[in-house]
């Protein structure tokens, strides 16, 4: 059975890294087992190695294990025998394009469908739906195709934020960046706002966390759905 967390951030304001979702993470991954990092994403630039103490020292907390997967010499073989996956944030692009170089699109789809545990967050919660198309980030390299792993039979666009009012910015709001995308691209996509997420169970897809998450279908109004929905008849 599919067991999945597309959470919108790593982090919510005044909590240290990873700490809103720690008690989640407790039953999420089995305590005592190690599981694999992909550092790809690489926020603000920093290092593979740098990148993977910080989500070992969080982990710390609940008798979890991390090894990054550039720490491997067999990408491949490492996802395929993880007792649990997380994909940390950064820039999505250059995300997808070295899962791309390491030929580990599919097979992360594999043992995660499987019922490998993962863990996405931000750009890792991205890749979890049909396409990255609606990332927030700048385009820093090309990946071969923005096709993603597709755990979601929609698009999510991570950090979703709502206009403010009073506000005298003049740039696109997220909103109207979604309805530009559905111009063009037909499926559904679910903006989480910081400190919610997604749970997938089997094939449920529950709206997780104490906010709302804002919907939006192509030549539709966008809509509000409460915690708890579920989200898995959005197609």
């Amino acid at each position: 059975m599919r067991n999945i967390i597309i959470a919108s951030t790593s982090t919510i304001y005044n909590q240290s890294y990873l700490e809103y979702l720690l008690p989640t993470l407790q039953t999420h991954f089995t305590p005592g087992s190690t599981i694999v990092f992909i550092p790809y994403a690489r926020p603000s630039g920093i290092s593979h190695d740098e990148y993977t103490q910080k989500v070992r020292e969080a982990f710390e907390s609940i008798q979890v294990q991390v090894k990054g997967l550039h720490e491997f010499d067999n990408p491949k073989e490492a996802i395929q025998q993880a007792a649990g996956i997380f994909t940390g944030g950064g820039n999505t692009f250059l995300l997808v394009k070295q899962l791309y170089a390491h030929d580990l699109i599919s097979t992360i789809t594999e043992v995660v469908q499987q019922g490998t545990p993962y863990l996405g967050c931000s750009a890792g919660s991205n890749i979890c739906g049909l396409t990255m198309e609606t990332t927030n980030d700048m385009p820093i390299t090309y990946p071969p195709s923005f096709k993603t792993f597709g755990f979601v039979p929609f698009n999510i666009n991570p950090h979703y934020l709502d206009p403010i009012e009073g506000s005298t910015h003049m740039g696109e709001t997220r909103e109207t960046r979604i309805n530009e995308f559905h111009t063009i691209n037909s499926q559904p996509v679910v903006g989480l706002r910081e400190g919610s997420w997604l749970r997938v169970s089997g094939d449920r897809i529950i709206l997780e966390g104490t906010l709302t998450a804002r919907i939006f279908e192509q030549n539709k109004a966008a809509y509000e759905v409460e915690p708890y929905t579920d989200l898995s008849t959005l197609k």
